[in-house]
């Protein structure tokens, strides 16, 4: 118990980290376009064990989203992306469901579940996530084409490096 409350801490940090002082800054130069936003940082949500009660996802989700605004400076739109996308989180759990169903002492990785089944989780969060972020950053539907964009592209990326670090690190937890 205690080297999994360790992980998750360690791997907290880590990517909000690595998200408020590397990825903040991939994109800065390109003002030609403006599209490409790095986000990995929903990898910590996603990888929660599964018996985490939700309610503790939710917060961790807040949490999480408002240790990176902290970074940007956006006042809540990582928090509030997050949280939606951990109070989801269940739905989508229970959507992708196996026959046997999962063995809630674990996370739900590609190593426990398949590479299939993880590429469509973490697509499923990850889109999810990537709307309403840039949503909630516009704040209004008249940018609706820009927020399509920046979700296509910010997801196409994003999703890649998740499931690249899910590939090269394959918690077993």
């Amino acid at each position: 118990m205690n080297s999994l409350i360790q992980t998750n801490v360690i791997r907290f940090l880590g990517l909000v980290l690595i998200q408020g002082l590397i990825l903040r800054n991939i994109g800065v130069g390109w003002e030609s376009f403006p599209y490409f936003n790095v986000l990995i940082y929903p990898i910590f949500i996603l990888l929660l064990p599964q018996r985490t009660p939700a309610p503790l996802v939710i917060f961790l989700g807040f949490l999480t989203g408002l240790s990176v605004d902290f970074f940007y400076n956006s006042l809540g739109v990582h928090a509030a992306a997050l949280t939606l996308s951990a109070f989801v989180r269940p739905l989508i759990l229970k959507q992708l469901e196996p026959r046997g169903g999962y063995n809630n002492n674990y996370s739900p990785t590609a190593h426990r579940y398949g590479k299939a089944w993880f590429g469509w989780y973490a697509g499923i969060f990850m889109f999810i996530h990537c709307f309403t972020y840039f949503f909630v950053e516009a704040f209004t539907p008249y940018y609706i084409v820009d927020i399509w964009l920046k979700t296509i592209f910010s997801f196409v990326l994003s999703y890649f490096l998740i499931f690249l670090i899910q590939s090269l690190f394959n918690p077993v937890e």
